[in-house]
């Protein structure tokens, strides 16, 4: 029997398969026996390990040496350890991409532990007698799943050099009739959910996610619990939720006000429950109407100062994302796409000979989706740390006047037919109108400092303006 290493140090150790990651276990031992931590959640985390939530064990004892068991991709994530005993370990990476085919071998004993993502195919191999190989896995067994992923013990490509010789070794007759890789169909990667994918930001994000599955209302009505029972929600990693409930003004209404909260609140709390418990990545758009307008840059920890239904709605929508550890909050303001918006409206007004009177005591800069789509797929390619990242378009701060002088001018009439008012002359004697904040300018330099660039508002107004022609 060979002898463990005693008293290592915890290290973690990537290897040539994307996402598998090897561990060197501290293991204390005397004259009485040996004891390790065999799963330490924080400090693992903090070596690498992704938090993936276990909530089943398995163990298998092999009672003789030679015992081969694999090659086999489950629909899960597992951590891989040795309880007693020694293995040869091979694994091979079963997912579509790249890395598809891809062969990892190790021998292990107690001192070792190994992370295996979901798709990558698991096999051992018994070189000590009573050998105990346990898995920790974080989605419960299921005699009925039909996601599972195999790949033969002896295929010529994989070419795993197994340390006692196939034809000698302990086999099951289902692991000697598992297919070739040629014969394998890859394990599809897990998919990114849109939720609201029909408005103008899901149309921007459907021409940089072609992969995505993109629903709106009539295809899963985020506000009814019984729809989520309808998605099988391991087979996602990411929920971008860019559903929202935006008329500022009829949210002041009886009939408004609870759609307002239904859709941007008490929606968001299932989405939040099902992120969650399935580990899953929540990306949530909030508005720069969560704060009064009173300071002239809003920076990420400003706290929040809602003033009308929509913004307090928008609010408790940012409280309720918070609650989900793997969260990007994208804070953004004056959001300019397809469908109806003000640059369309002014120019609409323009090409009309309308004279309009626009606020200019509102300041802030445009965010073009293009821009907004391209900072979400951004952070969710490069993960920084979660959290809330301010997203607009670069640039000075200006009116909606200002703005509507530029596109008027862009159209080929004058600046001077846009009239500035002050927001209150603006709504003298209408009633039934939300508050707006003053001040709408966000602060980038969280965006910026882990490396997403927007386009400054001028240029994307441009080449709005061009498109739309």
């Amino acid at each position: 029997m060979s002898e463990i290493e005693f008293s290592k140090e915890l290290q973690s150790n990537e290897t040539n398969i994307p996402g598998v990651i090897v561990f060197d276990l501290p293991v204390h031992g005397d004259n009485r026996g040996w004891f390790k931590e065999n799963w330490q959640r924080e400090k693992m985390t903090a070596l690498g390990l992704p938090d993936f939530g276990p909530v089943q064990n398995n163990i298998s004892f092999n009672e003789n040496i030679g015992t081969t068991r694999g090659i086999h991709g489950e629909p899960w994530d597992k951590y891989v350890s040795v309880a007693s005993g020694r293995i040869f370990g091979a694994w091979v990476d079963l997912r579509e991409g790249e890395s598809f085919g891809q062969v990892f071998t190790l021998e292990m004993d107690s001192s070792k532990a190994i992370y295996i993502p979901r798709g990558v195919a698991n096999a051992f191999q018994t070189l000590e007698e009573n050998t105990v190989y346990s898995y920790l896995v974080n989605d419960h067994w299921r005699a009925d799943a039909t996601d599972y992923s195999f790949l033969n013990l002896a295929d010529e490509t994989a070419n795993i050099q197994w340390p006692i010789p196939l034809e000698k070794a302990e086999l099951s007759e289902k692991d000697k009739n598992h297919p070739r890789l040629a014969d394998v169909t890859p394990v599809p990667n897990k998919k990114t959910l849109v939720v609201g994918g029909l408005g103008q930001l899901g149309t921007a994000l459907q021409a940089i996610l072609p992969d995505a599955e993109f629903v709106d209302r009539d295809d899963f009505d985020m506000t009814n619990p019984e729809a989520y029972k309808t998605k099988n929600w391991r087979d996602y990693d990411t929920i971008i939720n860019v559903a929202a409930y935006t008329a500022v003004d009829q949210a002041e209404t009886p009939e408004g006000r609870k759609a307002a909260w239904e859709i941007n609140a008490a929606a968001l709390k299932h989405i939040a429950k099902v992120a969650t418990k399935h580990g899953i990545t929540l990306v949530h758009i909030s508005s720069e109407y969560v704060f009064d307008g009173t300071n002239e840059l809003h920076d990420e920890d400003e706290p929040l100062s809602p003033l009308g239904v929509y913004a307090q709605t928008k609010a408790a929508g940012d409280l309720i994302t918070a609650t989900v550890d793997n969260h990007y909050l994208v804070r953004t303001s004056w959001v300019i796409g397809e469908g109806n918006n003000f640059v369309r409206t002014m120019k609409g007004l323009a090409e009309k000979g309308v004279k309009p009177s626009v606020v200019n005591d509102q300041i802030g800069r445009l965010t073009f989706t293009k821009d907004l789509a391209e900072g979400i797929v951004y952070l969710l390619k490069t993960k920084p740390a979660f959290g809330t990242y301010n997203l607009s378009n670069t640039g000075n701060s200006v009116s909606w006047a200002d703005i509507a002088k530029i596109v008027y001018e862009k159209t080929g009439k004058s600046a001077d037919d846009v009239t500035p008012v002050s927001t209150e002359q603006y709504y003298e004697g209408k009633t039934g109108i939300s508050p707006r904040p003053l001040q709408s300018t966000l602060k980038l330099d969280k965006i910026e400092s882990v490396g997403f660039h927007p386009r400054g508002w001028r240029q994307a107004l441009d080449e709005y303006l061009k498109e739309e022609n």
